[in-house]
């Protein structure tokens, strides 16, 4: 009987101890930066600079809201309730869509009050059944999060739009997403990044459907160039998309935003 109930009170410090562990890792899986996917019906546009946010141990936060830098304080309680406060921004003047952005990103700080983590998402809500918006963990690879302006095609060069709205592009997004303009239609899919710099972007791009009679860029090879990559190359602004080891099939300039 005596070693039943050393036994049965081992087994309960077990237990808590393993309460507590789980309790710790689940906290220690905010601990990072997270970038916006999407805030209810928005997705951030590509003409601006990934919107994230970093959750520090200390119950810190800091990151971008779409125009300025943040930052504040959240605390944690119960596994799934999160409370942000303090939270305050620089006071740079952005374009109306960023400022728009900004507003209803720092609108939702202040309504959230609950999170759940799943695969490499955070979704932050209202209780447990309105989800207000969702995060991805911030991709470190160069490759990711910029503007790239194509610069050659096929080994030709390509002239620099004088209006950025009408030059092709594309940027890559940590959710895995390709969005990008191809000199008439904008594009948008999906794609994977694997060891050795390799790149599979699907090839099922959906694309718009505007004319353009008098443009003179050759569209449907420049969407081409997406289905045929398998690996690329960077350096510096400088990002080559190439499939084996042939001579590029485009090469790209990375843009400030």
């Amino acid at each position: 009987m005596r070693h039943v109930l050393i036994l049965a009170c081992t087994l309960i410090i077990v237990s808590c101890g393993t309460t507590v562990k789980n309790k710790e890792s689940k906290k220690s899986n905010l601990y990072k930066k997270w970038e916006l996917s999407s805030l209810g019906e928005i997705r951030p546009p590509d003409n601006i600079p990934p919107v994230y946010i970093e959750l520090f141990a200390d119950g810190k936060i800091a990151g971008f809201a779409g125009c300025n830098r943040l930052m504040g304080s959240y605390s944690t309680k119960n596994d799934n309730q999160i409370t942000f406060s303090e939270m305050g921004a620089t006071k740079m003047a952005c374009s109306k869509e960023q400022m728009s952005l900004e507003d209803e990103v720092l609108k939702m700080f202040n309504t959230a009050n609950s999170f759940t983590i799943d695969s490499a998402n955070l979704h932050l809500m209202v209780g447990n059944n309105t989800p207000l918006a969702t995060f991805c963990e911030m991709s470190n690879k160069a490759i990711v999060n910029k503007y790239w302006r194509l610069k050659t095609l096929d080994g030709k060069p390509v002239e620099a739009a004088k209006d950025n709205t009408r030059e092709p592009y594309f940027m890559l997004r940590s959710d895995g997403t390709i969005s990008g303009f191809a000199g008439c239609n904008h594009f948008n899919g999906q794609y994977k990044l694997t060891e050795g710099d390799r790149i599979r972007i699907g090839e099922n791009l959906a694309v718009t459907l505007k004319l353009c009679p008098d443009s003179k860029f050759d569209e449907n090879q420049f969407l081409e160039v997406f289905t045929l990559t398998d690996n690329y190359t960077i350096n510096g602004d400088i990002l080559n998309l190439n499939v084996g080891r042939r001579a590029p099939l485009a090469v790209f300039q990375a843009v400030q935003l």
